[in-house]
């Protein structure tokens, strides 16, 4: 399986912004539905935003909607969180990984999970 490497992550005050990234490989020829998830200290893994394989549809979970955009470049062979207007409440270690729909249903066997990328704001 090959593995999906996360960036972008940092320290932010509330209020600010980061723009997380993730990449995969040349061997994969164009990136299936991705989504992003993330995971605070003691929490499971929670579905954050999700994007269709030809980039067209996206869908977010509500605590984050209006505030974060996913994108993609299928021909960088990237997926793009775009994370505005941070709450302390957004910290965690947030990763990346291929979806079967829209609510983040993971695709398992596509990807490895990468180690994420970890974002903390302060209040």
């Amino acid at each position: 399986q090959e593995q999906l490497v996360e960036s972008g992550g940092g320290l932010v005050q509330a209020g600010g912004s980061l723009r997380l990234s993730c990449a995969a490989s040349a061997r994969t020829y164009t990136l299936p539905a991705m989504g992003w998830f993330r995971q605070a200290p003691g929490s499971e893994r929670e579905f954050v935003a999700s994007i269709s394989r030809d980039g067209t549809t996206t869908n977010y979970r509500d605590s984050v909607k209006g505030r974060f955009t996913i994108s993609k470049d299928n021909a960088k062979r990237t997926v793009s969180l775009q994370m505005n207007n941070l709450k302390p409440e957004d910290t965690a270690v947030y990763s990346c990984n291929a979806v079967l729909d829209a609510q983040g249903t993971i695709h398992t066997g596509r990807f490895t999970w990468g180690q994420g990328t970890q974002v903390t704001v302060s209040s």
